[in-house]
Formats: structure tokens, C-alpha cells, sequence
């Protein structure tokens, strides 16, 4: 965690060459669909000294027209999630594996993933959260393979909610799986078990 100007100003130089780098990227098809809707890449947003980190799948439409996360109808319930669990949205950093939005909304690919992570593994990185949210199957599958917990990948209502402790050598970060706050959306039932799953997530960093 940072604890002065000069270490916050090093993470916010850090960020924004990121978001350079995101920008000019040519990794993969979705920057000519970005260019073809006039869309904005979604870098990220939120705390660069945050405990909590988020991370969500890809951009939806709302996003790609704004270049912030989580700012159409599952950004609504984001926000309703963290109020209820005593988190401001300002305390938290939110990113999501992909940059771009895919056509349609659908499913990321396998070669997005591997051309947009080490954009998120370099956020990661600089942000050194205590804990990270992962919101849906993508990210919960990508963070476990990533902090040697491959074997613990199960789709998500079988693990939403559980707490996975990463080894010393990841610095015993913490992955806690949610659900999406997608979900809620379709099926307001749902919010009530997001609402559990982010009060066991607060009360890692003594919230609750």
C-alpha cells in the first residue's frame, strides 16, 4: 500500500502508461471494432492504493461508449453491493480481463485473454491489493490459473463466495469468485447472494 505522495504519484505515472500502451494496442481484433463504433477502451478506474481490487469480465455497450466500468444497469448493483457492505466505490480500484467490449457481448476468446492480460497483471501489480474480487467465470478462472490455484477453478455458483488464499510468492493475496453483478439485473433473487458474498469479502480487510 502506498503511504506518500511520492510512491502515489510513481502507481498514477505507472497507470497511465498503461492506458497509453492500451490505447495504441493492436494485439487483437477488438481494437478495429473499438475503432469501427467509436468506442473508448476501459482501462479501469477507482483507488490506485486500493485493498480491493475488482475485477470483471469485458466491457458491456454503456462502458464502451464512456471508457468507465461498470457504469450501466451492473454498475448500479456494483454500487449497491459495496453500499451494503460498508465499501465506498472511491476505496476500490474495478478493471475487468478484457479492454474492449467483444461483438455482441459475447464470451471473451481465449486469444483476447491472452493478448489484454498482462495489461491487468501489470495493474495488479502496481494497485498490490489485499484482496481481489473476481466478477464471473472469466476473471475467476483467469485469477486462480494465475496464482497457482488452477485446480481450484469450478464454475462459479459452485464457488462464488469461498476464499482462496494465494502462496507467500503471490504475496497471500486473497480470491474471493462472485458472481457478476450482471446477474441481478435478470434475476433480482440473486442480489441477496451477492449481498452475502460481499459481506464475507469486507470482512477480509475489517469492514465488518
Amino acid at each position: 500500500m502506498a503511504t506518500n505522495t511520492g510512491e502515489i504519484s510513481e502507481k498514477t505515472a505507472a497507470m497511465k502508461q498503461i492506458k497509453d500502451e492500451v490505447v495504441a494496442c493492436r494485439k487483437c481484433a477488438l481494437c478495429e471494432f473499438r475503432r469501427q463504433n467509436n468506442y473508448f477502451p476501459v482501462i479501469g478506474q477507482g483507488n490506485h492504493c486500493a485493498k480491493i481490487m475488482f475485477v470483471g469480465e469485458a466491457p458491456g455497450t454503456n462502458e464502451a461508449k464512456t471508457g468507465r466500468p461498470f457504469c450501466g444497469a451492473a454498475g448500479k448493483i456494483l454500487d449497491e453491493l459495496l453500499s451494503s457492505a460498508g465499501i465506498e466505490r472511491e476505496e476500490v480500484y474495478i478493471g475487468n480481463v478484457l479492454k474492449d467490449r467483444p461483438p455482441g457481448n459475447r464470451n471473451p476468446q481465449p486469444e483476447e485473454i491472452a493478448a489484454c492480460t498482462p495489461y491487468l497483471e501489470r495493474q495488479i501489480e502496481i494497485i498490490n491489493p489485499e484482496v481481489i474480487g473476481a466478477l464471473g467465470n472469466f476473471s475467476a478462472a483467469f485469477l486462480l490459473e494465475k496464482y497457482g490455484l488452477k485446480d481450484k477453478i469450478q464454475g462459479i455458483s459452485k464457488i462464488h463466495g469461498q476464499i482462496f488464499e494465494t502462496g507467500p510468492e503471490f504475496g497471500g493475496k486473497i480470491i474471493v469468485p462472485l458472481y457478476h453483478p450482471a446477474v441481478a439485473v435478470y434475476n433480482a433473487n440473486m442480489k441477496e447472494i451477492l449481498k452475502n458474498d460481499f459481506q464475507i469479502l469486507a470482512r477480509r480487510i475489517g469492514k465488518n
